[in-house]
């Protein structure tokens, strides 16, 4: 027997009959598990399209048991968009791929500056929303996407949470919506951390290599045209014009807003899962729930001027486009003054270096 809810899931889940992709939805308003595709193998043009659809249409998707190496993984990424180069990565990220950084490299990051891990995360995440972030969402052009893949994960926990700030800005009142599409929101590293007593070499590290940036609270995004609430709890630090208690109290609305569980989709992580996220119509939360384990979770990821790729080892890694025919990524300390962002790119355009709502 065939009930109402069967023929729901039926309709929701869509096969693609000339290049085999099936996209099933994992979540009301965000995520989609891919099949039928090893990306290892390379994609064709329909392929390319089919899955570029499907990170528009859901912002984050899902492969499962793929076999990427860091070749692989880069040419992936490859075919939505030029990879993002970081200036600098840890000693884990792979010689040989610069765009790729591996997710075991944020273990060294409090160790730079005088810090253990735990004490490092605590000071930069005191409170239940500063975790929520966009990828590189200090700069002036932020990677448009991001490819991260699992190498090694923990039997339990470690799993990543996204949210749809499309949904979140659409779930707003009409008055709301009206009220924060005329705002704009400073962004800087470092937001809201806790200063170790004394001299820090963290707060050093900030006065000397500080991005900070002015975008819309509201951006168009440049290929569905969705209104999207760009605001998280990692990098925003002021919205212009507002006092520091209207502000914080805005922000807090707005972040809360976009993290509600109704528009946020967990993963869990399995060795060769890949996880496809639209940057520019996201914020993610990584896990935290693993660190007193004794398993690692490394992987690898890259960013690019669409998408980007990160690799983790023993866990995912990473790696970021940025969008197709984009301006030099500005140095970190080449821009201390924030930048207005200037007009709204057409739909179906790439985001550009001052795109605004």
């Amino acid at each position: 027997m065939t009930t109402d809810s069967a023929k729901d899931s039926a309709r929701d889940t869509a096969t693609d009959g000339t290049t085999g992709i099936e996209v099933e939805p994992v979540a009301g308003h965000i995520g989609a598990e891919i099949r039928g595709v090893d990306l290892a193998a390379g994609l064709d043009a329909a392929q390319v399209a089919a899955v570029r659809s499907a990170v528009l249409r859901w912002k984050v998707v899902f492969f499962r048991d793929q076999r990427l190496d860091h070749a692989g993984h880069v040419a992936f990424a490859r075919l939505f968009g030029e990879p993002v180069v970081l200036p600098r990565r840890g000693k884990a990220s792979p010689a040989g791929f610069p765009e790729i950084e591996t997710t075991a490299d944020r273990l060294e990051l409090g160790g730079r500056f005088g810090m253990e891990h735990d004490e490092w995360l605590r000071r930069r995440r005191h409170t239940l929303l500063r975790g929520w972030h966009c990828d590189h969402g200090a700069r002036v052009d932020p990677p448009a996407a991001t490819v991260l893949r699992a190498e090694t994960v923990p039997p339990y926990g470690g799993d990543t949470t996204w949210a749809n700030l499309a949904a979140a800005y659409a779930g707003l009142s009409a008055p709301l919506r009206a009220f924060v599409d005329t705002l704009r929101a400073e962004h800087r590293l470092g937001v809201g951390y806790q200063p170790r007593p004394g001299d820090d070499a963290y707060v050093r590290h900030l006065l000397h290599h500080q991005t900070a940036t002015v975008h819309p609270l509201v951006r168009v995004h440049p290929e569905t045209g969705e209104r999207v609430l760009f605001v998280n709890g990692y990098y925003v630090e002021q919205i212009a014009g507002l006092s520091r208690p209207e502000s914080a109290a805005i922000l807090e609305l707005l972040v809360e807003q976009a993290t509600r569980p109704e528009y946020t989709v967990r993963f869990r992580w399995e060795p060769g899962s890949v996880a496809f996220w639209d940057n520019r119509a996201t914020i993610h939360l990584a896990p935290g729930d693993h660190a007193h384990l004794d398993h690692p979770r490394t992987g690898g990821r890259r960013r690019s001027g669409w998408g980007a790729a990160r690799r983790h080892r023993g866990g995912p890694q990473r790696g970021r486009l940025r969008p197709a025919a984009g301006p030099p990524v500005p140095r970190a300390g080449s821009s201390p003054r924030p930048r207005p962002a200037g007009p709204p790119p057409a739909p179906g355009s790439p985001w550009r270096r001052n795109s605004a709502a």
